[in-house]
């Protein structure tokens, strides 16, 4: 086993591996922990360090000679093969004298635990934090459905639920604490937005800050699939996507978490206040504050 000095608390001795760094939280995690002069390794497909889930032959690479390492397990910790790749990532952390690993995993999926349980009997002796995520504001603007925003309409198998949509910006904040700082060794911590927000009501800050029209239309799982595979996802796929989104939404995350004061000291940011800055329009801070 490679071993080497634990600098995780002289960032500027500390080189970090950020997996899936191109995605919309790696990218603020790589930058957030540059800016505080840590070594930063940027795993992805096509950068400098080559990292790919879907290639675990370029896991060690990326691993050797790294303190830390945020994993975000690319499409999600609840899909197929993620525990696999878990048990032999951490596996490989411990093998190249990894000393402190924080899990991406999402909030209320069963199927992200059985992962998360991985990962951590894996890993064993190395210092794991996991941070469970609710629903992702940036959804809206660089990721899922940020091509029906802009076409006016908010489609998904939501029903009337709300969600606690975090910010991707306070939740990268929470993971390089995570990172950096002593006392999250062990601990899961699950972080969200201000409160619950429905996607009707979504729609609407979408509305007054981008200063046009988009509107809210819910749709079954089995129409979401359909609409999936008509963008050329694979069937399966689709399904699986649409399953977890609605068993994501059926009531049980409907509910805000106290996670980022507690690690950060400060409220996290509304979702109006997102919206506000995504898309320029300042009347969304108006009836949506925290």
């Amino acid at each position: 086993m490679t071993t080497h000095t634990d600098n995780t608390q002289n960032p500027l001795n500390t080189t970090i591996l950020v997996t899936s760094a191109t995605g919309k939280t790696g990218r603020r995690v790589a930058e957030r922990l540059a800016a505080r002069g840590v070594t930063v390794r940027a795993g992805s497909r096509t950068g400098a360090t080559v990292f790919d889930w879907e290639a675990p032959e370029t896991w060690a690479p990326a691993l050797r000679g790294a303190d830390a390492a945020y994993v975000a397990y690319y499409p999600d910790l609840a899909a197929p093969g993620a525990v696999e790749a878990m048990d032999a990532f951490g596996r490989l952390a411990v093998e190249h004298g990894v000393r402190r690993l924080t899990l991406l995993s999402g909030r209320g999926e069963p199927e992200a635990v059985l992962a998360e349980e991985a990962l951590r009997a894996a890993a064993s002796g190395v210092e794991l934090t996991v941070v469970r995520a609710s629903f992702f504001a940036q959804n809206f603007s660089e990721g899922l459905l940020a091509e029906g925003v802009t076409e006016g309409a908010v489609v998904f198998p939501a029903g009337d639920t709300a969600e606690p949509f975090i910010d991707a910006d306070d939740l990268a904040d929470v993971v390089v604490e995570t990172l950096t700082a002593d006392g999250h060794a062990g601990r899961v911590h699950e972080v969200t937005g201000p409160r619950p927000v429905g996607f009707a009501e979504v729609a609407a800050a979408i509305s007054r800050a981008s200063g046009r029209p988009v509107v809210y239309q819910a749709v079954s799982p089995a129409e979401y699939a359909g609409l999936l595979a008509g963008f050329g996802l694979p069937a399966g796929e689709a399904e699986w996507l649409a399953a977890l989104f609605a068993t994501l939404l059926d009531g049980h995350n409907a509910s805000a978490t106290d996670g980022v004061k507690r690690i950060l000291g400060r409220e996290p940011r509304s979702f109006a206040a997102f919206a506000a800055e995504a898309w320029g329009g300042p009347e969304a801070w108006d009836g949506l504050e925290a």
